[in-house]
């Protein structure tokens, strides 16, 4: 088993087409900006996963045309919209396809709002790094911060593979086909408050996506 993991790269503009963490979704011209289902607020932007990277996670290759994963969280109330529920419509994760893909016009909020920004302070590029060929992705993550000058919290997750859960195993079903979807991204909360995604403190999130179906499940556990 081979762990891919995703450390931090530096910055990168807010809209480039790469997979990252932070920025501006791409969508299809006219895709409306995800509301959470319990306070009808704009949810935060998250991610960005280009799936054609999952080929490199297999030993393929990169690949073409496999689409966007675009994943987002409600943070306007935390802990009150059960945002890391898979199916309480506090989360979106939404397959785009890779062809004519923009930036999303980003909701304005009141000054006087209490919201959360819809944007993560900052935009983080992402690296693939495979420590070890037998390695899960906790020791992984251990044995690339062990290396001088490196530190933990720049590991940002790992790219496929097989989710290490913080508490049981909640692996989706598709809701169309009906069959256990895969693992498409880990992710960490992040290296530093602007960066910062909120799992709990310090937990971690899963996305999950069934192509075919052009299905998608987010969630987390801390």
């Amino acid at each position: 088993m081979t762990t891919t993991l995703m450390t931090y790269a530096g910055t990168t503009e807010p809209d480039t087409l790469a997979t990252r963490t932070g920025g501006v979704p791409l969508a299809p011209s006219g895709t409306g900006w995800p509301q959470c289902a319990t306070c009808n607020g704009p949810m935060q932007f998250l991610a960005h996963i280009l799936l054609d990277d999952l080929g490199l996670h297999a030993g393929q290759g990169a690949t073409e045309g496999r689409g966007v994963l675009a994943l987002f969280m409600c943070q306007n109330d935390p802990g009150m919209c059960e945002e890391w529920d898979p199916h309480a419509g506090g989360n979106q994760a939404l397959i785009f396809p890779a062809a004519a893909l923009r930036p999303m016009p980003v909701p304005s909020l009141d000054e006087e709002d209490d919201q959360e920004p819809v944007l993560l302070g900052s935009v983080s590029a992402i690296s693939y790094e495979t420590p070890s060929k037998t390695a899960d992705y906790d020791q992984a993550r251990k044995e690339w911060a062990s290396r001088p000058n490196r530190s933990p919290l720049d590991v940002l997750g790992q790219l496929g593979g097989h989710p290490v859960w913080l508490q049981s195993d909640e692996t989706p079903a598709c809701p169309t086909c009906a069959q256990e979807m895969r693992l498409v991204v880990q992710l960490a909360e992040g290296r530093d408050h602007s960066t910062a995604m909120n799992f709990g403190g310090r937990g971690e999130a899963y996305a999950f996506a069934c192509e075919p179906c052009v299905q998608a499940v987010f969630l987390w556990q801390c």
